[in-house]
């Protein structure tokens, strides 16, 4: 396996957002080829698969603008400049679902759509959850509810979630945690 990386000719940046930039590179790959990539600059995430004692896993729907519609989906936020996934983590879903956890173990990390986005997600087991009030942003509108394991694994087989971030992390902890 090499461990060879594209040599950089030249960058840009054609945007620049709150959440994300873009900018547009022209490089020379390791196998010679030379060419010009658009890429989305994204500071990465954090994901919370919150599991209670009883097994249950804790859920929330939201309208996502992008996809054009509700999603149910697992605890997620972009990281904050500086900040430890860790951390992330721990606000994000206090924020979101009001809730603590005692425990926070890395699961995994992963990276969506790595053709032309540079985002990381580093997805958290979240347990010994203490409930607290939600916090969420000023133009978030979230509705948290409990599901089982073996009622998420439907909803996914069914087309019910189609959220990549819920998918991976769900079926990970369902074949290699639980």
């Amino acid at each position: 396996m090499s461990t060879k990386k594209a040599k950089l000719l030249s960058s840009k940046i054609e945007f620049q957002g709150k959440v994300f930039s873009v900018k547009r590179e022209h490089i020379t790959e390791p196998g010679g080829l030379d060419a010009t990539r658009d890429i989305v600059v994204h500071s990465g995430s954090v994901v919370l698969l919150p599991v209670f004692p009883d097994g249950s896993i804790l859920l929330v729907r939201q309208y996502r603008h992008a996809a054009g519609s509700y999603l149910w989906e697992l605890v997620a936020g972009r990281m904050d400049a500086g900040e430890s996934a860790a951390a992330g983590a721990r606000r994000e879903l206090g924020e979101e679902t009001g809730y603590t956890a005692k425990r926070l173990r890395k699961l995994l990390e992963i990276i969506p759509s790595p053709g032309f986005l540079t985002e990381r997600m580093w997805i958290f087991l979240a347990t010994e959850l203490t409930e607290g009030v939600a916090r969420p942003e000023e133009d978030e509108r979230i509705t948290p509810k409990r599901f089982s394991l073996a009622a998420i694994e439907q909803m996914i087989g069914s087309g019910g979630i189609r959220d990549a971030k819920t998918i991976s992390a769900v079926l990970f902890y369902a074949r290699f945690v639980k």
